[in-house]
């Protein structure tokens, strides 16, 4: 299963990456299977990439009840 989660980027400003992780080996590994946008809480800013998000959607069996409504 794939979740979308929040991966610090700078200690000073506190942004961060929004990554998609691997939920099996998240925890072992600690690697992402890719970045897809960023969240700036300072600023409220969000960018996310939908089209690479969506395509990694579909490649996956799973996906969480929260993104099935895309």
């Amino acid at each position: 299963m794939v979740k979308p989660r929040l991966k610090q980027h700078d200690k000073k400003q506190r942004t961060y990456q929004i990554v998609t992780i691997d939920t099996q080996f998240w925890r072992e590994q600690d690697k992402c299977i890719q970045e897809v946008g960023f969240y700036n809480p300072h600023k409220e800013q969000t960018q996310l990439d939908l089209s690479i998000f969506v395509d990694l959607l579909k490649q996956v069996a799973q996906s969480t009840a929260t993104f099935v409504i895309f």
